[in-house]
C-alpha cells in the first residue's frame, strides 16, 4: 500500500523497546574511518539527482551481523541466499538450482555459473562457512535449532534435520558470503551489485557478471555515509538519501519528516495475547475461547496501530497461501457477552485478570488498554500492568501473569513450537496438549493447506494464544521520486529493475 503522508505525528509517538530483535554486532565504533556528518538542527534540503542509499559508517556490511535498517537495505543488493522469499513468504530458488529430500536429509544443488564479485566461483564450502557463522549469530541461530548436521560435496550442500520440516527452504534465504571474508568491511557476495569507491565516491555498481538478468537495473546507486540510524534519517530528510525502512510501531530515530511516499510490506512479526494456562481463571479454555469473540482486530489496527499491521486470527501470516481464511469468524458486537454467559450455569463468580505489557512502547500499552477494555464484560474484569522491560520478562518467566501482550518474530516455516510446544522457549503460559503437538508435527512434516487448517482448527479449540495482528515494515521514499516499489520483508528493493526514478538532475 502506497500513500503520501506526514510522518511527524507517527514518529513522535515512538519510544524505545530495549532488548527486542536486535542482531549482534562486534564491529568497532568507527569501522569505516570516514568523516562524520555535522549535526544540524534543521536539515538543508538539496535537489536529488541520483538515487542514493544511506549506510552506517559504524558497522560493516556483513549481512549476518549488521543491524536492521540501512545496512540490511544495502546488503540486500550485495548478497543472495540459496532461496529468496516472495510476497507470500514462499521460497523461490536463487543460488540453489534444485534440491532433493530423502527422509530428514535435504541436498541442495548450487546454481551453475555463479561467481562472487571478485570473479571466484561460488562453492558449497562457501555456503557451509556462512551457515556455520549464521548458526551462532543472534539473527539466524534459531533457524538451525533443528539442524543435526551440515556437509558439502562438490556443488551440493546437505542439511540433515533432527525432525521433519518440509519448509526448510523457507529458512534458507540467509545471505551467502565468500569464505574468509566475513571480517572485511564489505564481505564479498554474489549479488547484482558490488561495492565500489571510485572517483565519484562510494557507490554500488551493477555487477556485470551477475548470473541473473540485470537488464533494467540502475548502473550506479550512490551511497551516503551516516554514523548511525539518526544520521541516516537526517540524510533522508535533507534529500541526500532516498530510501529508508522503518518499523513505525516501535522506536525510530527519524525526526519530523514530511512529504514522503510510504509502502508497507507484511512481516512475520506477530502481536498476540498469551495466557497463563497453569493457574488462575485463564487456565479455563472455555474462557479463553470466549475471548476470541471479544476483539475487533480491524478497528484496533486502524485506531491504535496506524494501519501498519494486518489482522490475523491464526499465527500464520495472512499473506501466506497456508493461512486458513475459511476458518476465520467475523467480529460481532455482543458476541463476547453471549459467549461469557453461555459458559456458566447459574450465578457466575467474578473473574479478575491482570494483563502485563512492557511499558516502553506506547503502541503496545495503548493496544493492551484497548484489549483490557474489550475483555472487561459481564463478570470478567481485566486490569493492565505496564512494566519496565526487565520486570516484564521477569513476570513472564515467573508466570506471574494471567494475560500478556507479546510480540514474536516467527520464521517463515511457521514453526510454532517455541510458542506452544511443551518445552518452547517462549511458552511462558505453560501450555501443553498432546493433540496440538501432533497437529503441529504433522503440519511441519508436510506443510500444505490441509495440515495448516487442521493445526489452526486445533488452536481454535484450545486457544493457547490469541493472535491479533502481524506488523508491517515501511519503506519510505521522497514524495514523487520513485515509482514501482513492491517491497518484501527482507527485500525492500524488490523489483528494482522495474522502478521509475523522477529526479531533475
Amino acid at each position: 500500500m502506497k500513500r503520501l503522508l506526514t510522518l511527524a505525528l507517527l514518529l513522535a509517538l515512538c519510544l524505545t523497546l530495549p532488548g527486542c530483535l536486535e542482531p549482534e554486532s562486534d564491529e568497532p565504533e568507527d569501522f569505516w574511518e570516514l568523516e562524520e556528518l555535522p549535526e544540524a538542527a534543521e536539515p538543508e534540503p538539496v535537489e536529488p539527482t541520483v538515487f542514493t542509499l544511506p549506510y552506517l559508517s559504524s558497522q560493516s556490511l556483513n549481512p549476518i551481523t549488521c543491524s536492521d535498517g540501512a545496512q540490511q537495505v544495502v546488503a540486500s543488493l550485495l548478497y543472495e541466499g540459496l532461496f529468496s522469499l516472495d510476497e507470500r513468504f514462499a521460497p523461490q530458488n536463487a543460488l540453489c538450482a534444485s534440491y532433493t529430500q530423502k527422509g530428514n536429509a535435504y541436498t541442495f544443488t548450487l546454481r551453475e555459473g555463479v561467481s562472487f564479485t571478485d570473479g571466484s566461483p561460488l562453492t558449497a564450502a562457501d555456503v557451509i562457512a556462512t551457515y556455520r557463522r549464521a548458526q551462532v549469530s543472534d539473527r539466524y541461530a534459531a533457524r538451525f535449532a533443528n539442524v543435526a548436521s551440515m556437509r558439502s560435496a562438490r556443488n551440493t550442500v546437505t542439511l540433515t534435520l533432527s525432525r521433519a520440516d518440509s519448509a526448510l527452504p523457507a529458512l534458507l534465504d540467509i545471505p551467502i558470503i565468500k569464505s574468509g571474508t566475513d571480517k572485511y568491511p564489505v564481505p564479498i557476495g554474489t549479488g547484482p551489485y558490488r561495492f565500489v569507491n571510485d572517483e565519484r565516491g562510494v557507490c554500488l555498481l551493477r555487477n556485470e557478471s551477475w548470473w541473473g538478468d540485470g537488464a533494467g537495473l540502475p548502473e550506479r546507486i550512490a551511497l551516503s555515509a551516516a554514523k548511525d540510524a539518526g544520521t541516516a534519517a537526517y540524510l533522508f530528510s535533507a534529500n541526500r538519501a532516498h530510501l529508508l525502512t522503518a518499523d513505525l510501531l516501535s522506536d525510530s530515530p527519524a525526526a519530523s519528516i514530511g512529504g514522503v511516499d510510504l509502502t508497507d510490506a507484511p512481516t512475520t512479526t506477530l502481536y498476540y495475547l498469551g495466557f497463563n494456562v497453569k493457574g488462575g481463571a485463564a487456565a479455563d479454555k472455555t474462557l479463553r475461547a470466549a475471548m476470541r469473540q471479544a476483539l475487533d482486530r480491524e478497528a484496533l489496527i486502524a485506531t491504535l496501530l496506524a494501519s501498519h499491521a494486518r489482522s490475523a486470527q491464526f499465527p500464520i501470516q495472512p499473506a501466506s497461501t497456508l493461512y486458513p481464511a475459511e476458518l476465520e469468524t467475523s467480529y460481532v458486537p455482543g458476541g463476547y457477552d453471549a459467549a461469557l454467559l453461555a459458559r456458566v450455569a447459574g450465578e457466575p463468580q467474578p473473574v479478575a485478570l491482570t494483563l502485563v505489557v512492557n511499558e516502553e512502547n506506547i503502541f503496545k500499552t495503548a493496544l493492551a488498554d484497548a484489549i483490557a477494555k474489550a475483555l472487561t464484560a459481564q463478570y470478567v474484569t481485566v486490569t493492565v500492568s505496564a512494566l519496565p522491560w526487565a520486570d516484564y520478562i521477569h513476570a513472564l518467566e515467573g508466570r506471574a501473569f494471567d494475560l500478556c501482550l507479546g510480540e514474536v518474530r516467527l520464521t517463515a516455516d511457521w514453526n510454532l513450537a517455541p510458542l506452544i510446544g511443551a518445552n518452547g522457549a517462549l511458552n511462558y503460559g505453560g501450555f501443553h496438549d498432546t493433540a496440538t503437538d501432533t497437529a503441529l508435527a504433522a503440519f511441519l512434516a508436510n506443510e500444505n493447506e490441509t495440515t495448516a487448517a487442521a493445526l489452526c482448527a486445533r488452536l481454535t479449540e484450545e486457544t493457547p494464544i490469541l493472535p491479533i495482528a502481524f506488523k508491517c515494515v515501511s519503506t519510505l521514499t521522497p514524495a514523487g521520486c520513485v515509482e514501482g516499489l513492491a517491497p518484501t520483508q527482507t527485500r525492500p528493493l524488490n523489483g528494482l529493475e522495474r522502478w521509475s526514478f523522477h529526479f531533475d538532475g
